[in-house]
């Protein structure tokens, strides 16, 4: 179609995902070395009316090469609509260096987020054709920036551009010490990248025998450098080992950089450390009891000092590096040397990801497999470090954002109009087009089971698995059965054998004391139960307006929260900590009966969920028992996510014999069996979330040989098809295809160095 064609196509597109998956055609249409097209786009770019055709506009402005369109979108860059600036900074990735963009784009990594992340990655694909041109001006802007943030990042971007010119100014920035801390990391850091530079050796080399984080940064930065200098050797002996036939079991790779992972998973529910913290603990331990897998590295974020610790080798020059104990599931944090953030503000994590993740891949490997989920900032780095090393990709594909873009699009929520202000928090133009990237490079997907599965796929991404059948298996998660059954056994006994005495670092005495802390008459009465991070997405908020705001349910229920970092909270916590106070503002007496438990250990929160179904009986609490329970019998749980693509905890609340409330799509329609385990409900608003809770109430309280029958069918169907080792059996078979076979078009070995996410 030609351009008039394809703008009335677009303007009568009537769902946001697909004017998403057809903006290439209006790319495409323009006229890529004439000025005939210019107009028209300028035209949209303007129009306030739709944002979302302005986005497209941008990227189809990039395809003209007429200096004209380059003017346009280098005046982009300075518009006062900032989801314009970031898609200019974007759309110029694709361009050649141009002068009066570069100080734009500069200014852009001073202002950071996600324009400033996009604005690096564009200085950086520029400085390869030239670099002192691109370090002159970074260094011209750190000569007028007094702020430690923006130095920082301005440190880092000089350490993305090759020459002298940026190396000198890197040493400088990490030897003086006048300079911010935060800088000299960012500096230092980049200093392990230049094996070539003497001059850079010698200051890595001088720092590394210092304590401090400082220190830790040029430990680090030390083993870049050698790592670098030994990868001649490393290549011979891959290419060596290509020949031998394979005796060894396989490596395997997992990453979730918005972690903290520690094995005893005490994080759990805090910011982003949700069940995919859990998941692949638990998964990492049970892929090893599979014949063919020799070793799990789990990357999650950590301190550089956390980082050193985990890495081999032995490196007398290098103070405090000793060879890490023997493991075969490797926890390796990677240091993002910033503060802990949230998923939707990491994308500026970027390049101290690559480099983490380039370490731990090479110091730990050789890796047979890696594989990503999430189309998030890890991801992204992951997939770029395994083009460089040639290590095939596994991919997890979920609609995701598509799913929350078209649930928000039928809701009238997310509209043409707003989509632009909405982008510039959650990114959904770059994400969608990052999940295809990963999809695309990756040498097999992997799919949740969905009741629509290829439909879905085909209306939300626009994949058609019928095309290539053996390149996508469907693997449902799964739990660790055990894990739940051990935390029944224990809640069922004190229901049989009380206990006079309890100590406070008893699961169920924290839960008690929770409980106890609401006034009496709130004593003695069932409890609905959520528990995940404090999020939009999760919809914590809605629960708690869905509970408050029926007089019966906030009468005769009471309702617990379990997730989020309470006493600091994130700006996404914060969000639905202030949706929830208006709620109680509206309804106070609500306030009477919810419970905001916070983030608590997995194990914790298994106990929790036997007491909820069994409660708590009198007796078992310190001091004088209550009178009457705290808790009663007949809890139910309840998910009010926006979308869930299939959903640990509504797993282990089932195998715990809770009656669920779960969204109905996605993954929890294939495995909640509405009326008889739980109830699938719309819900995008509180009225679905209603309905289930009163439901699944009434349910719970059915006579008990019901309640046999519900918990055992719920039950039998996690054993046989949800468990953790299922999971772990079915993706060994796929890590053992991937690893062994060629690697061809779609491998992660087969594309070019340079990864371009955004056309």
């Amino acid at each position: 179609m030609d351009l008039h064609e394809t703008l009335l196509h677009l303007h009568e597109t009537p769902f946001i995902l697909d004017v998403l998956r057809a903006a290439d055609d209006l790319a495409g249409s323009v006229d890529r070395f004439g000025s005939s097209s210019i107009d028209e786009l300028r035209a949209l770019i303007r129009d306030e009316s739709d944002s979302l055709m302005a986005i497209a506009a941008v990227h189809a402005l990039a395809r003209i090469y007429d200096d004209e369109a380059e003017l346009e979108l280098s005046e982009l860059l300075s518009s006062d609509r900032a989801f314009l600036r970031e898609h200019a900074a974007w759309a110029f990735w694709t361009r050649l260096p141009r002068l009066d963009a570069i100080s734009r784009l500069v200014k852009g990594v001073i202002s950071g987020g996600f324009t400033g992340a996009l604005a690096e990655r564009t200085l950086q694909q520029w400085a390869l054709s030239t670099p002192d041109h691109i370090a002159l001006a970074v260094e011209g802007a750190l000569a007028g920036e007094s702020m430690p943030e923006p130095r920082a990042r301005l440190a880092e971007t000089l350490g993305l551009i090759g020459g002298r010119v940026a190396g000198r100014a890197l040493c400088y920035l990490a030897s003086d010490d006048e300079e911010f801390p935060v800088v000299r990391f960012a500096a230092m850091a980049a200093l392990g990248d230049r094996s070539g530079d003497n001059e850079c050796l010698r200051v890595v080399q001088r720092y590394a025998e210092l304590p401090g984080e400082l220190g830790d940064v040029a430990r680090l930065a030390a083993y870049d450098v050698e790592l670098a200098l030994n990868a001649p050797r490393r290549a011979r002996l891959a290419d060596d080992s290509a020949t031998v036939p394979r005796t060894a079991g396989l490596t395997v790779a997992q990453l979730f950089l918005h972690a903290d992972i520690d094995r005893g998973l005490t994080k759990a529910g805090a910011g982003d450390n949700g069940g995919i913290a859990t998941l692949l603990v638990r998964l990492g331990d049970a892929l090893l009891l599979e014949d063919g897998i020799d070793r799990v590295i789990t990357l999650s974020r950590g301190s550089p000092a956390a980082s050193l610790a985990a890495l081999p080798g032995e490196h007398s020059w290098l103070p405090g590096l000793t060879n890490p104990p023997e493991e075969r599931h490797i926890l390796a944090p990677v240091p993002l040397l910033t503060a802990p953030t949230s998923t939707a503000s990491a994308w500026p994590s970027r390049i101290a990801a690559e480099r983490g993740i380039r370490r731990a891949l090479l110091a730990l490997g050789p890796v047979d497999v890696l594989h990503l989920r999430m189309a998030d900032v890890g991801s992204m780095a992951a997939a770029t470090v395994a083009a460089h090393l040639g290590i095939p990709v596994v991919f997890t594909l979920a609609p995701d954002p598509h799913g929350v873009i078209h649930a928000l699009d039928m809701a009238g929520t997310l509209t043409r109009a707003g989509f632009g202000a909405v982008d510039e928090h959650e990114h959904y133009w770059f994400r969608t087009r990052l999940v295809q990237r990963l999809a695309d490079q990756a040498a097999h997907i992997v799919l949740f089971p969905r009741p629509e599965l290829h439909s879905d796929l085909r209306e939300l991404l626009g994949i058609d698995i019928e095309e290539k059948p053996g390149h996508f298996t469907v693997v449902p998660e799964g739990i660790d059965v055990s894990v739940i059954e051990t935390a029944l056994t224990e809640a069922r006994g004190r229901v049989s054998e009380p206990q006079t005495t309890t100590t406070t670092t008893d699961p169920f005495e924290q839960l008690d004391s929770l409980v106890r802390a609401l006034p009496s008459n709130r004593h003695g009465l069932p409890l609905a139960i959520s528990v995940g991070r404090l999020h939009h997405v999760k919809g914590m908020a809605t629960i708690v307006e869905a509970w408050a705001a029926d007089p019966h349910l906030r009468r005769t229920t009471n309702l617990m929260l379990v997730g989020g970092d309470i006493t600091n909270p994130s700006a996404d916590e914060r969000g639905q900590l202030d949706r929830i106070e208006a709620t109680l503002a509206e309804h106070p007496e609500a306030r009477d009966g919810l419970i905001l438990a916070g983030h608590r250990p997995n194990d914790v929160v298994a106990r929790w969920l036997g007491a909820v179904r069994f409660g708590t009986p009198a007796g078992t609490s310190l001091g004088t028992p209550p009178d009457p329970p705290l808790i009663a019998p007949g809890g139910v749980y309840v998910c009010g996510s926006l979308k869930e693509e299939f959903g640990i905890a509504l797993l282990e609340a089932m195998a715990a014999g809770l009656v669920v409330i779960a969204p109905n799509g996605g993954g929890p329609a294939t495995y909640v069996v509405d009326g008889v385990t739980g109830f699938l409900v719309d819900t995008r608003d509180s009225a679905g979330i209603r309905a289930g809770l009163s439901d699944a109430f009434a349910l719970a309280a059915a006579p008990e040989a019901d309640v046999q029958q519900r918990v055992a069918q719920a039950q039998a169907l996690i054993r046989d098809e949800f468990t953790i080792h299922a999971m772990a059996h079915a993706l060994t078979r796929i890590y053992r295809d991937v690893a062994t076979a060629p690697q061809g078009p779609g491998t992660a070995g087969s594309g070019s160095s340079r990864t371009e996410y955004a056309q």
